[in-house]
């Protein structure tokens, strides 16, 4: 795990981007411009085999907001204010920040790895799992980043993946990404 020094460091050197704060070893992370909430229309199937299906589980994309209000049980989308680089060598993972926890705000409950060559807006997945509605504000920190340093360095970072880093792709992808056929459904 980097500490600031090393973090700020890296930035210096150009191995990574970051202007957002720096609140101890780790980059705080707020919500920024654009959220994306999902919406389940009575009893709805999503079938993850179909993209079509999955993107049929979004409402209307937020852009312009001051305040949005988390019911109990929603999930929303929202991406980061601040644009992340990693470069070769470094890789980054999202973790929620206990005050919010306390009330019940789960963020970023899938993988939270960031790998290296990342480069644009991190999306993160925001559950209200409380009893009551939170209200959340634009350019809160939500979460932080932890930056590793991989062992065995590659000279340059992978390529970029088709779907990560742009602002505007808060949606999940999956079916366009990966086949799901007879031979790799799963089974109840």
């Amino acid at each position: 795990m980097l500490s600031a020094t090393s973090i700020s460091s890296a930035i210096e050197q150009g191995r990574m981007g970051w202007a957002g704060e720096l609140r101890g070893s780790g980059l705080l992370l707020s919500l920024g411009a654009s959220l994306q909430p999902l919406v389940v229309q009575d009893r709805q199937v999503i079938d993850l085999a179909d993209q079509s299906s999955i993107d049929r589980l979004y409402g209307n994309p937020v852009s312009e907001w001051e305040t949005y209000e988390l019911v109990p049980g929603e999930v929303l989308l929202g991406a980061v204010a601040e644009p992340l680089w990693l470069g070769a060598g470094l890789m980054g993972m999202i973790g929620g920040l206990s005050h919010l926890a306390r009330v019940g705000l789960a963020v970023h409950v899938t993988s939270p790895f960031v790998m290296p060559g990342w480069n644009g807006h991190l999306t993160l997945e925001l559950v209200n799992t409380g009893p009551a509605t939170l209200r959340l504000h634009h350019g809160m920190p939500v979460a932080r980043l932890i930056v590793f340093a991989l062992d065995g360095v590659e000279e340059r970072a992978a390529a970029p993946h088709m779907f990560y880093g742009r602002a505007a792709a808060l949606k999940s992808r999956y079916a366009d990404e990966f086949t799901v056929g007879p031979s790799r459904r799963c089974r109840s």
